[in-house]
């Protein structure tokens, strides 16, 4: 079994993060960088990364509030200290995400309304539904759905949003950051849940069944933000098309072509990507994935 006191420990935290590669950031990213010129100028590439960025926000908010409320609840105190470092990596990407909605011409005291009346539905019940457990003090539940499901998919979609910042490095260095801190995040979930499930096989059912409906509002809120995605992607990928050196040519993502794939390619493809993580590390924890509904489309 890892070593937690060692592996999860404040000094390793600081040495990796803070004084690692986040060292000489400023809100995540090289200080002087700027959003890409083509999203500032035009609107409906600003609106639409406006409602990407709140979606983060709104993820990480619900992270924020797991990662804290799970500290007290857990039954040792490596993983308390773990949480402690997790608690602040999540108020970190709140923060740079707001930051980020600010930078996209947000003003300060308009980003909580911007935030309630953008962040998806589903999104909302998927963060309900992991917070319901947290605020039981169900410390296996909890752990499961902040650190293998959230974190999962927010690992995959962080690396979605990277690739496709190609030509925005302000965004994509971001983004880097956010990824690093994940992997960690994830890795804490499977190492110390595994034992946990082994000693309460009894959690098995009620873990499987929030996989399924944290599993269905996820993919509801892909179907959402990919659905009317269309004209906007193909406006953005003519702009950087447009360039001389154009930085998405040849960029692909698990085999997708971020230049010529559609939304319903890209929505699969993430969908594809998120779920079979999921699978994955469920399996590594001795859980057995469930298989969501599937959203209806509107």
């Amino acid at each position: 079994m890892v070593d937690f006191l060692s592996q999860y420990s404040i000094q390793r935290w600081l040495e990796m993060c803070p004084q690692g590669y986040l060292d000489g950031t400023v809100y995540g990213h090289d200080p002087g960088e700027t959003e890409a010129p083509e999203i500032l100028e035009v609107d409906s590439l600003r609106e639409a990364s406006i409602a990407v960025t709140v979606q983060l926000i709104a993820g990480e908010r619900c992270a924020l509030a797991a990662s804290s409320g799970l500290i007290n609840c857990a039954p040792d105190d490596a993983s308390k200290t773990f949480l402690a470092t997790q608690t602040l990596d999540e108020a970190r990407h709140v923060e740079i995400f707001t930051q980020r909605l600010m930078d996209l011409g947000v003003k300060k005291e308009n980003v909580n309304s911007t935030v309630a009346d953008l962040a998806n539905p589903h999104l909302v019940k998927f963060a309900e539904t992991l917070l319901e457990k947290v605020s039981d003090g169900d410390f296996v539940a909890g752990v499961v759905g902040q650190n293998i499901i959230l974190e999962g998919m927010a690992f995959s979609v962080f690396e979605l949003l990277q690739a496709s910042a190609a030509g925005n490095p302000k965004f994509a260095k971001t983004l880097a950051g956010t990824i690093a801190d994940e992997r960690r995040h994830v890795g804490f979930g499977e190492n110390r849940i595994g034992s946990l499930i082994r000693e309460h096989p009894e959690k098995k059912a009620e873990v499987q069944a929030m996989q399924a409906e944290m599993s269905y509002h996820m993919l509801a809120t892909f179907t959402d933000m990919f659905s009317d995605a269309g004209q906007r992607m193909e406006e953005a990928k003519q702009l950087v098309a447009d360039k001389e050196d154009n930085p998405l040519e040849g960029v692909t993502w698990h085999g997708a072509d971020l230049m010529s794939a559609t939304p319903d390619v890209m929505e699969a493809v993430l969908a594809d990507t998120v779920l079979n993580e999921f699978r994955t590390r469920l399996d590594r924890i001795g859980i057995e994935y469930q298989s969501p509904k599937v959203p209806a489309r509107a």
